[in-house]
Parts: structure tokens; sequence; C-alpha cells
């Protein structure tokens, strides 16, 4: 009975030990006798027996690898040391599995080969300054060389330039200089556009100065210009106002020599009245002020028409 029962125990841990479960992102290798037999992707599996084995289990997600700093030599003859960094995926499990012996030692060694032939092709200031030609350049390599082994290089990036300790300080001494310079030249570019804008700011002014000086003559002028004028209009309505009056008196004379006569026509005066005002006019002509005085010849017609109005007064 236990005979039976150890039996049954083996023959469990058999067929457990037979099935597998293929995690996400992997695949199996399967061998039968030494020979390839199968791929396994994610799911559960059965194996056979004594017969089929998994021979690798490959990780299929994108993977990293970080490379040591490998010598190389520039084409200026200057040897510096780059470390890469390699980002790839393997494609397929069983040229992985059976395509090379040690997969990440071989894209190591590529990788240190590659390098060294692009960058010999340079020189250390190129070098420097094209990382994506040296990255692109690369990869295209990379990727067709170990495209038999089912692997793909995604990405390569150049992780770290090193050049010597002698041209790192030929390199800070250089930028130090060419920062120097660039503050030099701003510098000088600032005062430059300093003295311009003083200069700018002087003539402004000075054309300001001048169109004040101009309008205040204007205006100065416009106000002459304006008292003439009102000078003139008033100096004008004044003369108006004046002839206007004299107008006014002229006609008032006139008038009342008009209305004189019309009440003298109106009152019928006789002859001897008419003679007496011919007197009346006589005498103020003869006051002394008159050169010359033209004796009518009626004088003693008048003279007799005034004792005659002498005597009626006394009467």
């Amino acid at each position: 009975m236990p005979f039976v029962i150890g039996i049954i125990v083996i023959v469990l841990i058999v067929i457990i030990s037979c099935v597998k479960i293929v995690p996400q992102a992997q695949a199996y290798v399967v061998e039968r006798l030494g020979a390839y037999q199968n791929t396994w992707d994610v799911g559960l599996h059965f194996l056979t027996p004594f017969i089929d084995r998994v021979s690798r289990k490959v990780v299929l997600k994108e993977q990293v690898i970080d490379f040591p700093p490998q010598p190389v030599i520039t084409k200026d003859n200057v040897t510096m040391q780059i470390d890469t960094l390699i980002f790839f995926q393997i494609t397929d499990p069983k040229l992985y599995t059976y395509g090379v012996e040690n997969p990440i030692s071989a894209i190591e060694n590529l990788t240190a080969t590659t390098l060294r032939n692009i960058i010999g092709d340079l020189e250390l200031d190129q070098t420097l300054t094209s990382r994506e030609l040296i990255n692109t350049r690369m990869r295209a390599q990379l990727d067709e060389a170990t495209d038999p082994w089912g692997i793909k290089v995604n990405r390569v990036e150049l992780k770290n330039i090193m050049p010597p300790a002698p041209i790192r300080d030929a390199m800070e001494k250089q930028m130090k200089a060419e920062r120097e310079k660039r503050e030099a030249v701003l510098r000088s570019e600032g005062e430059k556009q300093s003295a311009i804008l003083v200069a700018e700011g002087k003539k402004q002014a000075a054309i300001l100065d001048a169109e004040a000086e101009k309008q205040a003559k204007i205006l100065e002028a416009e106000a002459w210009k304006q008292a003439k004028i009102l000078e003139a209009e008033a100096v004008k309505e004044a003369t108006i106002r004046e002839a206007e009056g004299e107008a006014e008196a002229i006609l008032a004379v006139q008038k009342a020599t008009a209305d004189g006569i019309v009440m003298i026509n109106e009152a019928m005066p006789s002859d001897k009245v008419i003679e007496l005002k011919g007197i009346e006019a006589f005498a103020k002509a003869a006051d002394g002020k008159a050169t010359k005085i033209i004796v009518p010849s009626n004088l003693q017609s008048l003279a007799g028409v005034v004792s005659s109005i002498k005597e009626v007064a006394s009467n």
C-alpha cells in the first residue's frame, strides 16, 4: 500500500511539473529530445514528461543595457571615454535562443566596435556636437546586425562623452574666453544702444523745443493779428456809430427845419413878419464876424416896417 501511494505521489509531481503557465510579455522555447519543438506564448501549456523541456524563458518587453565607458579615438587622434545605452526588444525567441551564444555580450562587443568605427570618422568637435547623428548611425547598424538574433534595437543613446582632462581644461578655457567675449560684445552693444538712445532723446528734445517755440511765435502772431482785427473792427464800429449819429443829427435838423417851414406855412405869416425875419438875419450876418456885408436894396422899407411895428407895440 505505501508503495502505491508513493507511485501516485510521484505521478502527481510529474504531472504538476509538466503544467506550465507562461506569464504576460514572456515566451518559452520548448525542446523535444534536444531539438527545437515550439515557442509557447502567454497561457497554460503542458509538457510531455521526460521528452519535452523548457529550453529558455524569454522576456519580450523592451529592455535597456547600460554598457560601461568604451575608449574610442577620434579622427584627430583624441582618446575619450563614451558610455552608451541600448534599448532593445526580443522579437523572435527562437532566433534569440539559437542565434548567438551570449546575446548581451554580443551586443556589447558589437556596440563597442560600431562606436569606434563611427567616432573614428569624426573629429573631437564633431563628436561633441553630433550626438544625434552618432545615435542614428549606431541604431541602424546595430539593428541590422542583431536582426538574425531575433533582436530589435529601438534606440541608442550616448550617455556620456568624457574627453581627456587636458582637453576638458582647454575646452573650459575656450568656453570662458567665449563667454567673456560675448559679455564684452553685449556690454559694447549696450553702451552703443545707450548712446544712441541719449542722442535720439536730445534730438527729440531739440525738435520739441523748436516746435514749441514755433507754435509760441505762431500763437503770438495770431494773437497780434486778432488784436489788430479787433482794433480795426472797433474803429470801424465807432466810425459807423459816429456816422450814424451825424446822419441822425442831420436828419433831426432837417426834420426840425421842415417842421418849422410847415409850421410857418400853416401860420401864414404876413409880409411884415417875413421882412422882420429878414432884418434879424441881416443883423446876425453883420455881427462883426463876416468880412463882407451885402446891404439889401429895400433896407429903407425894412426900416419903415420896423418903425411901424414899434408904433404898434407902443400903442
